[in-house]
């Protein structure tokens, strides 16, 4: 009787690759998930796709990082290498989706760059992404995600990406996305060098769906041809609602957070883990996700294949 179900091609893999290291390093707080080397991360990748996922989501980990994120735009820079092996592993088998932001590669973990006084720069920053979008797209990558939440990103990027002759490269609009206690673990994940929080330019979960949804209209309007509601569980009101109004596909990231809570339950015998992933993603979907970005995907996949 059942009519949702959650399919490994419906399934979007994060990955986290770091510059400097000789084998894949574990994250403490986000159990079973790596930083990968180069080569690990191809390895992974190809066994993700051969077992069905549907894409996989690129995080780079520079070694030295700088107040505008040098290292984001560098095409010998650890994630614009790391997208280049794999288009060339993998072509067109995959959906290739880079994270465009400037955070796991400032020297003070925001996602753009400071003014005099320590705020975010928002228009300097839309220059740095203009950057990193042809960056990305030159090396590779099919799909850029606007996870900044910069006033008027998507407009910025598209309009570089089509000057450069980028056409097909989509962009993945990051709208809504709110400034949660969920992304402990992800700070981990990418080494952030963040103080402080990103409240003045991600959303506030005390705001209205109506909110939600300028948000969506707005990156609409620029040009995403995605848009995504991250995180995904606390906000399964506002990704309904979304998934109602939107005129394009919907995406919902399951976050580092909601993953540690299942695995740190699940490790203590509270819950069953198997059927634990298997509802939350459930959940996700039938509130209106055509694609969910969850660490499960390649774990998901390979129960899918029993």
């Amino acid at each position: 009787m059942s009519d949702v179900h959650v399919r490994p091609a419906d399934l979007i893999l994060p990955m986290f690759v770091r510059e400097g290291i000789a084998e894949p390093a574990p994250i403490s707080s986000m159990p079973g998930v790596v930083q990968h080397t180069q080569e690990s991360l191809v390895k992974a990748a190809v066994e993700a796709v051969e077992a069905g996922v549907g894409g996989l989501m690129i995080f780079g980990i520079p070694t030295e990082k700088d107040a505008v994120g040098s290292g984001a735009d560098d095409p010998d820079g650890v994630l614009n290498v790391g997208l280049r092996r794999l288009q060339s592993e993998l072509g067109d088998d995959t959906v290739l989706m880079a994270d465009l932001c400037l955070d796991e590669f400032t020297d003070h973990g925001h996602c753009g760059v400071l003014d005099a006084a320590g705020a975010v720069d928002n228009d300097a920053t839309l220059r740095r992404y203009a950057s990193m979008a042809l960056a990305q797209a030159e090396a590779g990558a099919h799909l850029l995600g606007t996870s900044g939440m910069m006033d008027g990103q998507v407009a910025v990027v598209r309009a570089a990406l089509d000057a450069a002759g980028h056409l097909d490269t989509g962009i993945l609009g990051y709208a809504p996305k709110y400034a949660s206690a969920f992304y402990g673990p992800f700070r981990e994940a990418v080494n952030s060098s963040l103080v402080g929080d990103r409240k003045s330019y991600q959303q506030d979960a005390s705001r209205s769906v109506a909110d939600a949804l300028a948000e969506v209209a707005l990156d609409v309007a620029e040009g995403a041809d995605i848009v995504m509601v991250k995180p995904a569980l606390p906000y399964l009101d506002i990704l309904r609602a979304v998934a109602d109004a939107s005129p394009v596909p919907v995406a919902a990231y399951q976050i580092s957070g909601e993953y540690a809570m299942v695995e740190a339950a699940a490790e203590r015998g509270w819950l069953e883990r198997e059927r634990a992933i298997l509802e939350t993603l459930t959940s996700i979907k039938r509130a209106g996700a055509s694609m969910i970005l969850t660490y499960w995907a390649a774990e998901f996949a390979q129960l899918s294949l029993r």
